[in-house]
C-alpha cells in the first residue's frame, strides 16, 4: 500500500521512538524489529533515508551493549542483524538506482522520439539520435556512420569522435574492396579514438523499414564492458531511429519522384508548343532565382518551381491552328488561348500533393496588378505571390525569345518594358527586385 509522505513522517518517528525506548529496556529483539519496520517506512521516501534505520539499529545496540551485559551470542546475533541491515539497505540502494535509470531512459527515449519527429531532415533526426544517446548515459564517445556520395562518414558524434565530424572513412592502403562491410567500417573507425577510449564498445545497424540498412551506431567507453541491458537500450533506440530515417527517406524520394514526373511533363508540354523550346527551364531557373532573393522559404520556391514546369499544361487542349497562328489572333481565338489558365489548374485538381501556391501559379500567372488581367480580372495584391513573380519573368523570357508574330528583344528592350510595365501589369516590388537581379548578373559576366 503506497502512503501519502506525511504519514510516513508521523509512522516513522512513532517507529524510532519505540526503538529508542526498545535500547534504554535492553530490548535487542524489539530493537531489530523496529529498525525493520522503520526501514519499510521510511525507504520510499528516498533521499539519505535509506540511512536512518541501519543508524538508528547500530546506535542502539550500543546503548543496549553499554547498560547491560552481552555474551556472545548476543554479539553474534547483533552482527547477524547488522549484515542484514547491510543486506537490504544494498539491495534498496540496487533498486532505487535500477529505477533511476528507467526512469532516465524512459524521459530520454521519450524526448527523443519527439525531437525525431520534428526534425525537418536527416541531418536533423541524426543530431536528434546522437544527443539522445548522450542522455541514455551508456557511453562516453558516440557516433553515427552512415554513407554519403558511396563514401561513409561519421555524420554524428559526441566525445571523442566530435572532431571527426563529417570525416570520411577510408581504407588506409586505398583499397575499396570492403568499403561496404560493416565491419570493416566499424572498425576503421573505432581506430580513431584511442585503445583505452575503445576498450569496451558496440556497434549496433540501423536499418529502415523494409530492413535496409542505413547507417551505424558505435558506442565506446573505458572501465566496464557493456550490462546486456545497455546493448537492449541502444537497439531498442536504434529501431526507432531506423524508422524515423527511414520514412524521411521514402518521402524524399517520392518528392524526388514527384519533382522529375513534373519537369518531364513542362519538356514534354514544350514539344507541342514549339516556338517555345526551352522556355519552361529558363522561366524556372530565373523565377526560382527570384523567390530567394525575396527571402522565400524552400516550400514557397519548391511551390513556385513546380508551377513554372505546369504553368502552361492547359495549352494541351488548345487547338494547334490557335496555338501555332504566325499572325495576330482573332478575338474569339483569343478566348479560346486564353482559357488555357483554367483548363491547367482544372487538370491539376486531382493532383492532391501539388501545393495550393503551385495550382495558383497556373491559374493566375496572367493576371494583370491594375486587374485587366484574366481569367479573374484580379488585381493589386489580390494576386497570389507565386503568380505576381512568376507573371514576370515569363513575359521577360517570351520578349528576348522569337515567336512566328515578332522577333527576339534585345535585353536592354525587355528590362525596359518590364520597368514601364511596374504598376501596371506587374507587382512594382517584384519588379524592382528582378531588375536588381539582373543587373547583379550582368555585374558579375563584366567581372568574369
Amino acid at each position: 500500500m503506497s502512503l501519502p509522505q506525511p504519514v510516513r513522517l508521523v509512522l516513522g518517528g512513532l517507529i524510532f521512538i519505540g526503538l529508542v525506548l526498545a535500547a534504554l529496556s535492553g530490548q535487542a529483539l524489539v530493537l531489530c524489529g523496529a529498525a525493520l519496520l522503520l526501514a519499510s517506512v521510511v525507504w520510499p521516501l528516498g533521499g539519505r533515508w535509506y540511512l536512518v534505520p541501519p543508524l538508528a539499529f547500530g546506535l542502539g545496540y550500543l546503548v543496549v551493549a553499554a547498560r547491560f551485559p552481552f555474551d556472545v551470542m548476543d554479539w553474534l546475533g547483533v552482527l547477524l542483524a547488522l549484515l542484514g541491515l547491510a543486506g537490504l539497505t544494498r539491495w534498496y540502494l540496487t533498486g532505487v538506482r535500477q529505477s533511476a535509470r528507467m526512469r532516465n531512459v524512459m524521459r530520454a527515449l521519450e524526448e527523443g522520439s519527439a525531437k525525431l519527429s520534428v526534425a525537418r531532415d536527416s541531418d536533423g533526426m541524426i543530431r536528434a539520435g546522437i544527443e539522445t544517446l548522450e542522455r541514455l548515459k551508456v557511453a562516453p564517445h558516440l557516433a553515427f556512420v552512415a554513407y554519403k556520395r558511396g563514401t561513409p562518414h561519421i555524420m554524428g558524434a559526441r566525445g571523442n569522435f566530435r572532431p571527426f565530424l563529417e570525416h570520411p572513412i577510408l581504407p588506409e592502403d586505398g583499397d575499396s574492396r570492403s568499403v561496404h562491410a560493416d565491419h570493416w567500417v566499424a572498425d576503421h573507425a573505432l581506430k580513431l579514438l584511442t585503445p583505452p577510449e575503445r576498450a569496451h564498445h558496440l556497434v549496433v545497424p540501423v536499418s529502415g523499414m523494409s530492413e535496409q540498412q542505413i547507417g551505424l551506431l558505435l558506442l565506446a567507453r573505458p572501465g566496464q564492458p557493456f550490462a546486456g541491458s545497455d546493448e537492449t537500450v541502444v537497439k531498442s533506440f536504434a529501431r526507432l531511429l531506423g524508422l524515423a530515417l527511414g520514412q524521411w527517406h521514402a518521402i524524399r524520394e517520392l518528392r524526388d519522384a514527384n519533382e522529375l514526373t513534373l519537369k518531364s511533363l513542362g519538356a514534354a508540354l514544350e514539344h507541342r508548343d514549339d516556338e517555345t523550346g526551352g522556355h519552361t527551364g529558363r522561366v524556372e531557373a530565373l523565377s526560382v532565382q527570384l523567390a530567394r532573393r525575396l527571402g522565400w522559404t524552400e516550400d514557397r520556391v519548391k511551390a513556385l518551381r513546380w508551377g513554372a514546369y505546369l504553368h502552361d499544361l492547359g495549352k494541351l487542349a488548345v487547338p494547334d491552328a490557335v496555338l501555332h497562328k504566325a499572325g495576330p489572333l482573332l478575338p474569339e481565338e483569343r478566348l479560346v488561348m486564353q482559357r488555357h489558365t483554367v483548363l491547367g489548374y482544372d487538370m491539376l485538381q486531382e493532383l492532391h500533393f501539388l501545393p495550393a501556391e503551385t495550382l495558383d501559379l497556373v491559374r493566375y500567372h496572367h493576371e494583370r496588378w491594375d486587374g485587366t488581367g484574366y481569367p479573374s480580372g484580379l488585381s493589386s495584391h489580390d494576386i497570389p505571390a507565386t503568380a505576381r513573380v512568376f507573371s514576370i519573368v515569363d513575359v521577360y523570357d517570351a520578349l528576348i525569345s522569337v515567336r512566328p508574330y515578332k522577333p527576339a528583344w534585345s535585353k536592354e528592350r525587355a528590362l525596359a518594358e518590364i520597368r514601364l510595365q511596374a504598376g501596371r501589369q506587374f507587382d512594382p516590388q517584384y519588379v524592382d527586385a528582378f531588375l536588381y537581379m539582373m543587373a547583379e548578373k550582368d555585374d558579375a559576366r563584366l567581372v568574369r
